[in-house]
């Protein structure tokens, strides 16, 4: 892991809006796990395609031909941003939708009698889908469940509930409520060895993260780019035995080709060419603060970056955890140990004593502190430890564009509140 220095000031300058204030107050935007800030490259390209090339894609004239480029290295940057191939990227709205589509697609293929694996700690984009399939199709569904105490999975389950008579395997890297990084290497291994489809939730890993599909050896992967720093867009890794087994849901003129054979209609130009964007800005952290050169491969350039950013990062953590754990009346829903920052992302949900989630991020944003309260569609999560019908949690999120000044300023209007 890279141990560069972080130049915070760089890397906030390029974040327009992190400078706005309002009524001269600045912003402390904390409420990046639902969605983050972008930076001036991604507002100037999307910008850029809708006045200089708005027009569909297959044409001989010069704005179709811009759109036939942004296609292609849109593909690109996500399939380097990943670890993929370009013909096994999917663009679609959000990573939701793109679950809902292949769950079709995928669900095709079951039998009564079969059974497909989720779990209790996803975001529901990754469970509803497939039980609403496995309702359809008559399967039965397994759960594999969380301890409430660690907040990890129980992986000693995965050996009762994975058999031959296992479909789909559905897990997530990171939880979008409790933070923590899961060992989805060790889930998708055990699916893989009775033949099972797997497919993995990145949402929350991407932006702090970096993901490689072919070493977790999944069957499909989602993200989607307004989590890191790009528009809303999602992007689906679909491993290309599976992409090309699957009977695609398109309309009968459609190309079976890549990248059009999966893709639900046309395509927003303009989204993949933001996304293009944050994924070169990911890569910028590589230079400026990793010491890579712009010539080094894009995919080396987007580790390095995110290695430096989990170093940066890790450091707000600690100063977070550090002092939210000494709170009076504050409960963490998420690993609290300092010595395992590797095993979280800096996502903190909590409760305080006599005080509602909802009162919590109100208080906080008259403060000009954003963040967010409920369950954030961690619905078995939520329900499992009884939140869900409480107002859930206040969450708050950090980024690579937090300052340490912003951590000590969230928590003392934490502090003030419990007090």
């Amino acid at each position: 892991m890279t141990t560069a220095r972080w130049d915070i000031d760089a890397v906030r300058a390029a974040f327009p809006a992190l400078a706005l204030l309002d009524d001269g107050k600045p912003r402390l935007y904390l409420d990046a796990p639902g969605g983050s800030q972008v930076p001036a490259r991604v507002v100037e390209r999307m910008s850029e395609v809708m006045l200089l090339s708005c027009a569909n894609e297959g044409g001989a004239f010069r704005t179709s031909q811009d759109s036939d480029r942004i296609l292609a290295g849109a593909h690109a940057a996500a399939a380097a941003f990943l670890g993929a191939r370009p013909d096994e990227i999917v663009y679609g709205l959000n990573s939701t939708s793109l679950i809902f589509h292949f769950s079709r697609m995928i669900a095709r293929e079951w039998q009564p009698g079969d059974e497909i694996v989720l779990t209790r700690m996803d975001h529901d984009g990754n469970v509803g889908p497939w039980v609403i399939a496995a309702e359809e199709r008559g399967i039965t569904i397994r759960w594999l469940d969380f301890d409430p105490e660690t907040f990890e999975y129980r992986y000693e389950m995965l050996d009762e509930l994975i058999g031959p008579r296992t479909r789909l395997v559905a897990c997530n890297h990171a939880s979008n409520i409790f933070g923590t990084v899961n060992d989805v290497s060790r889930i998708v291994a055990a699916a893989r060895a009775v033949g099972a489809v797997t497919i993995v939730d990145a949402v929350q890993s991407a932006p702090h993260l970096p993901i490689d599909v072919t070493a977790i050896g999944c069957d499909m992967l989602v993200c989607s780019a307004y989590k890191f720093f790009g528009p809303h867009a999602g992007i689906m890794f679909v491993a290309a035995d599976l992409r090309d087994r699957l009977s695609p849901l398109k309309v009968r003129p459609a190309s079976t080709d890549m990248p059009w054979r999966h893709a639900p209609g046309t395509p927003s130009f303009e989204a993949q060419a933001g996304t293009w964007a944050a994924i070169e800005h990911i890569a910028w952290l590589g230079e400026i603060c990793a010491g890579k050169t712009a010539q080094a491969p894009l995919r080396e350039r987007i580790v390095a970056g995110l290695e430096a950013a989990i170093t940066y990062e890790a450091g707000l953590m600690d100063r977070f955890l550090a002092n939210a754990t000494g709170i009076a009346g504050l409960t963490l829903y998420g690993t609290t140990s300092r010595n395992r920052l590797d095993a979280r992302v800096p996502t903190f949900s909590f409760r305080l004593a006599r005080r509602s989630p909802q009162e919590i991020v109100a208080t906080l944003a008259a403060q000009n502190i954003y963040g967010w309260s409920g369950d954030f569609y961690a619905h078995e999560a939520s329900g499992q430890l009884g939140l869900r019908d409480k107002g859930g949690v206040a969450r708050l999120g950090l980024s690579h564009y937090t300052t340490v000044a912003e951590v000590d300023r969230a928590l003392e209007a934490i502090a003030a509140l419990a007090a």
